[in-house]
């Protein structure tokens, strides 16, 4: 006797759950321009390698002899795959069936593909898709409930493993909480939305109509609200970068970041940087091609390129050697630290710090960011947060001044407890604040008697004389600054503090004694 019989009804009920929610359901998924949960964890994942717990989980019905007649399958599809030869867990929310609700589905599954993966020590991708509670499940529970999102445990995952998250359709509720409590998020323009209340909801509490986007788009929480980092072209685009941030990430808290094979020199001089910085101070330059050519080829990958646009965060390479890249961007604000570069910024150290990238800033500080709505935003308070945030990371960090570095901001450069190493550029000025605006402050008395054409040559002339006290060099007669350096030297330079920081970073592996701030 054999149990041939119980192996074919196994396939049977496996036949079901790949149909999810039905034809006419899957053709409305694609008539929408968006994928089903299967077909995304097929691009995710390495071919043939996606694991699947709880296939055979669903609601079935039965004929009056107790025979199986259907399943509808459980809206969440959970189990573990590769992604690029590494083990991850993977969470898929099935919009197919009840639009992906949260509450028409068995919660202990997307719960499990969580705890799995926290007990493993194993990245977490979230595949969400979630149109959150409905009020038409409360005749079959038989009574409301109170409000228990697992936040804590959400919340306390984020010290221990590597989270991403694709919003792939529309997110509410959990869902929202979902897509954006993790360490890197992304949503599809056009297709997908967040928010905390869909559009009934906020018409029946506003009064007026709203639609999708314009409630919860990709513009508004890529480049507005800072809830999602990263905007994507299609579902494949998101995919994508899910795969490059985790290529970045170690496992766990407990293992090194992955190195790569680089044949990239790592002594390599590029002409360009010895003139990237104009001598003229009001002219503005690319910042981003700095980190091309000094980061390993190839290896930029940034985060929230759209949100605190005076700041760019990302993560790249050097010889292999994942490490995390902070740099100010002049073409917005002059590369002030405005409230939102600060919230990127501090979120940007605590991710670096947990999974022991090193920190390298490339710093352009002309200090942070006033007037009237600065201060309604509370910039000054976001400065001292991201001092803060620096202050208590504890990962190797070095600064390269490249430009200026004035004022409240400017102490934000790098860790001023321990070694504090930081180099700077031929280019480089700092202070208090600037010369320019701070002479005519100090000297309005005299300069206030003054005819016109003379007030414009005396000026000038306090201006050259504090000009010459503002060189970097006589601070570094003093060891003030540790070095300053060629720009075409600068990837040579940081390749050998790498190989310091490189070997110190095993001692810092486990835990860390906070949690981490999005």
């Amino acid at each position: 006797m054999s149990w041939s019989e119980e192996i074919k009804e196994i396939a049977r009920r496996r036949e079901f759950a790949m149909q999810l929610g039905g034809p006419e359901a899957v053709a409305r998924q694609h008539a929408n321009g968006r994928q089903t949960v299967r077909e995304r964890i097929d691009k995710l994942a390495d071919p043939g390698s996606f694991n699947e717990f709880g296939i055979l989980s669903g609601k079935a019905s039965y004929d009056e002899n107790k025979k199986l007649k259907s399943v509808r399958p459980a809206n969440a599809v959970i189990g573990t795959a590769l992604i690029n030869g590494r083990k991850v867990s993977i969470g898929g929310d099935d919009y197919t069936i009840r639009g992906g609700s949260s509450e028409a589905t068995i919660s202990e599954k997307w719960i499990y593909a969580e705890n799995y993966a926290l007990e493993m020590r194993m990245p977490l991708v979230r595949v969400v898709e979630s149109a959150g509670g409905s009020v038409r499940l409360l005749e079959q529970q038989g009574s409301t409930k109170i409000p228990g999102y697992p936040t804590w445990k959400m919340a306390g995952m984020l010290g221990y493993i590597p989270i991403a998250a694709m919003a792939m359709g529309p997110c509410a509720g959990l869902g929202a909480l979902k897509a954006a409590c993790a360490h890197f998020s992304v949503m599809v323009k056009g297709t997908s939305q967040v928010f905390a209340g869909g559009p009934p909801v906020v018409e029946r509490a506003m009064g007026k109509p709203v639609d999708k986007e314009a409630l919860g788009g990709s513009r508004i929480h890529t480049r507005e609200s800072g809830v999602i980092n990263n905007e994507a072209a299609t579902e494949e685009d998101a995919i994508e970068q899910v795969k490059r941030f985790l290529s970045y990430m170690p496992s766990s808290v407990y293992e090194m970041p992955p190195v790569v094979e680089c044949d990239d020199p790592k002594d390599r001089r590029e002409e360009e940087l010895l003139s990237i910085i104009p001598r003229e101070r009001r002219k503005i330059y690319k910042s981003r091609r700095i980190l091309e050519l000094v980061m390993d080829k190839g290896s930029v990958f940034e985060i929230a390129p759209l949100y605190g646009r005076s700041v760019v965060t990302c993560l790249a390479r050097m010889g292999g050697r994942p490490v995390g890249v902070i740099a100010n961007d002049p073409m917005h604000y002059g590369g002030g630290l405005t409230r939102a570069a600060a919230e990127k910024m501090e979120s940007f150290i605590d991710i670096c710090d947990t999974f022991h990238l090193p920190i390298i800033n490339f710093v352009d500080q002309p200090g942070t960011i006033v007037g009237p709505d600065a201060e309604r935003m509370g910039t000054v308070k976001g400065s001292v947060r991201v001092v803060s945030a620096i202050e208590q990371s504890t990962v190797p960090w070095c600064a390269v001044v490249i430009r200026r570095l004035y004022g409240l901001a400017g102490s934000a450069y790098g860790r001023l407890q321990d070694i504090n190493l930081h180099f700077a550029w031929p280019s480089a000025r700092w202070g208090s604040i600037p010369i320019s605006g701070g002479v005519e402050a100090a000297f309005r008395a005299e300069l206030a008697d003054l005819p016109p054409e003379e007030r414009k040559v005396r000026l000038a002339e306090i201006e050259q004389h504090f000009d010459h006290l503002e060189s970097p060099f006589l601070t570094a007669e003093r060891f003030r600054v540790p070095d300053i350096i060629d720009p075409r030297e600068t990837r040579t330079i940081l390749n050998n503090w790498l190989d310091d920081a490189w070997r110190v970073l095993p001692e810092q592996l486990g835990v860390r004694a906070r949690t981490i701030r999005l």
